[in-house]
């Protein structure tokens, strides 16, 4: 079961300023820009390193700001469909045994697609294998740019400890 880590990192971005009559070209605008990413990691640290081995690559002068874990229940990642990450929120419900009475428990999902509405359909085409009836309470847009699972082939060179260290030589 993946643990998701909800990654923001900030760094500055130069402005483009043509409208500027005079430009002196010491002095460049910056803006600051933040951005968000989800890592699947076991713990803060690999979700830490994860984002730095990820992100380095396209942004090279940034900080984390904030690791924080997110509850998901799922993520749907379609290849074909939208940059946009929604958060869904679906209830299911269920028959208390000892009450009798229905319960309700959430369910909170993230999906990509272009709008909420295509949001709404593939977490509920998804959903339709399962067991107990739902309902979708909440589309929301979220600001992740990117999302990145866990990598089966990142984890390959590990080796047992037993390979690693070596007994030590006798001495006579």
């Amino acid at each position: 079961m993946p643990n998701w880590f909800l990654g923001k990192i900030r760094y500055q971005q130069p402005i483009d300023d043509s409208n500027v009559g005079t430009r002196n070209e010491e002095f460049i605008k910056q803006k600051t820009v933040t951005e968000a990413y989800l890592v699947d990691a076991v713990s803060y640290t690999e979700a830490e390193g994860r984002l730095y081995q990820e992100i380095a690559a396209n942004t090279p002068d940034f900080e984390i700001t904030n690791i924080s874990r997110m509850k998901l229940a799922d993520v749907f990642h379609n290849e074909d469909g939208g940059e946009i990450w929604f958060k869904v929120k679906a209830m299911f419900i269920t028959d208390d045994e000892k009450t009798g009475k229905q319960k309700k428990t959430p369910s909170i999902m993230l999906v990509n697609a272009e709008t909420p509405k295509q949001a709404y359909e593939r977490v509920e085409l998804s959903l339709k294998s399962a067991l107990d009836p739902f309902e979708i309470t909440d589309v929301n847009t979220t600001k992740i740019l990117d999302i990145f699972p866990y990598n089966e082939e990142e984890t390959r060179n590990l080796r047992p400890l037993s390979e690693v260290i070596s007994p030590e030589p006798e001495t006579v």
